[in-house]
């Protein structure tokens, strides 16, 4: 299994560990947009990803998050990918308004440990 861990936020733990305990194959990013261009190289069985809610500013009404676009790619490229998002509790609410554009496998509120992301891995 291949996870893609899209790290953008401080509070999103570290999964290394984890995945080397479970036979994960984990590729970790600093930003979408290098996830985005490996997708279409390696395609990812898993992916977790911090959600910011788009406050009308930067996603010009268009998107719902910042998540939008990644989660469009991965439907064209890795139709099967399970997705998991992160959120803080701050925005929580508005992963629903996402989880009606996509599918979305789990929703995690941060702060969470890397063992509460292990058991929806196994």
């Amino acid at each position: 299994m291949l996870l893609y861990d899209i790290v953008e936020s401080p509070l999103h733990p570290d999964l290394q560990a984890s995945c080397a305990k479970l036979g994960i194959e984990h590729r970790r990013f600093t930003s979408q947009r290098k996830a985005m261009a490996q997708i279409k190289r390696e395609p990812p069985n898993v992916v977790i990803a911090d959600f910011f809610y788009g406050y009308g500013n930067n996603y010009a009404g268009a998107n719902v998050s910042n998540l939008d676009v990644m989660l469009r790619s991965l439907q064209r490229f890795a139709p099967a990918a399970r997705i998991i998002v992160l959120s803080d509790r701050q925005q929580r609410e508005h992963v629903d308004k996402l989880a009606h554009l996509f599918t979305l496998s789990a929703i995690v509120t941060l702060p969470a440990s890397p063992a509460d992301i292990e058991s929806l891995l196994r």
